[in-house]
C-alpha cells in the first residue's frame, strides 16, 4: 500500500517549454511535495545543465529525459555526469541501444559516492503505433516490441522502463513488481492528445500497474496549473469524486 506522500509523488510534470522564465513561472505555481519534474531535450538544449540545477534547488526531484543512445562508453559517461554533476532522481536511455549499452548504463555508477538515480529504458515512443513500427522494419506489434525491450532492460539490470499505459498491464504480469513502469501519454477525456497516439487516463494507468505518470500540457498549459496538478494527484490517490 502506498502512502499519501508516495501517491502525490507519482505525477511527473513534463516541462514542455523552451525558455527559463516560463519554467520558473510554472514552478512558482506548483508544489515539489506533490510532484516530480521532467526535463527533456528541448528545454535542456535551450537552457543547459544550469537550469537543471536551478530546478533541483527549488526542491523538485528531476527526471532527466534525454534518452541516451550511443556507444556503451559514451552512455556510461553521460549517466555519470547526470548523477555526479546534476544529482537527478531519474534518467533514461534508449532500450534499442542494445544489451552492451544498457549494461554500461546500469553499471556506470559502481563505486561512485553519489545519489543513485533510477535508470530506465525507453521502449517504444508513445508517438508510434504499429504502422509506424512496420515502416521501420519492425514486424512485431508495439506491445510485442515493448515487452521484448522491457525484458532486455530487466536482464541488463536497469530499474524500469518507459512505456505507454496500454502496455502496463502486460509488463506488470511479466516482470517483477519492483521494476518501475513510467507512463507518458496520460490524458483526461477532454485533453488534447497532441502527438501522442497511445494514451490513457490516470486512474486506468495506475489500476493497470503504472508507478509514475508523466503529464505535460494538461498541467503546464492549464489556466491554473496548481489546480490541474491537484486533480491528477487526487485521481491517482483514489480521492477524486469523479475520477478520469
Amino acid at each position: 500500500m502506498r502512502t499519501a506522500e508516495e501517491n502525490h509523488k507519482r505525477i511527473i510534470v513534463a516541462l514542455d517549454f523552451a525558455a527559463e522564465k516560463e519554467v520558473l513561472r510554472l514552478l512558482d505555481r506548483i508544489d515539489p511535495d506533490n510532484c516530480r519534474i521532467k526535463i527533456g531535450k528541448e528545454l535542456f538544449t535551450s537552457c543547459g545543465p544550469a537550469l537543471v540545477k536551478k530546478v533541483g534547488e527549488r526542491g523538485f526531484d528531476i527526471f532527466l529525459d534525454l534518452k541516451f543512445h550511443d556507444i556503451p562508453n559514451t552512455v556510461a559517461g553521460a549517466v555519470r555526469a547526470a548523477a555526479l554533476e546534476l544529482g537527478v532522481w531519474m534518467l533514461n536511455v534508449h532500450a534499442s541501444g542494445g544489451r552492451a549499452m544498457l549494461e554500461a548504463a546500469a553499471g556506470a555508477l559502481a563505486g561512485a559516492d553519489c545519489r543513485r538515480p533510477h535508470i530506465i529504458g525507453v521502449t517504444v515512443l508513445t508517438s508510434l503505433n504499429d504502422r509506424d513500427l512496420s515502416q521501420l522494419g519492425v514486424r512485431d506489434t508495439s506491445r510485442e516490441q515493448v515487452l521484448r525491450l522491457a525484458r532486455l532492460c530487466h536482464e541488463a539490470h536497469l530499474g524500469g522502463v518507459v512505456c505507454s499505459a496500454g502496455e502496463v498491464a502486460t509488463l506488470r504480469k511479466k516482470l517483477p513488481r519492483k521494476f518501475l513502469l513510467v507512463t507518458p501519454g496520460i490524458r483526461r477525456p477532454g485533453d488534447v492528445r497532441g502527438d501522442q497516439k497511445r494514451v490513457m487516463g490516470p486512474v486506468e494507468a495506475v489500476a493497470a500497474g503504472a508507478d509514475y505518470l508523466v503529464v505535460g500540457r494538461p498541467i503546464t498549459r492549464a489556466e491554473n496549473p496548481r489546480a490541474a496538478l491537484a486533480e491528477f494527484v487526487s485521481a491517482v490517490s483514489g480521492n477524486s469524486p469523479n475520477p478520469y
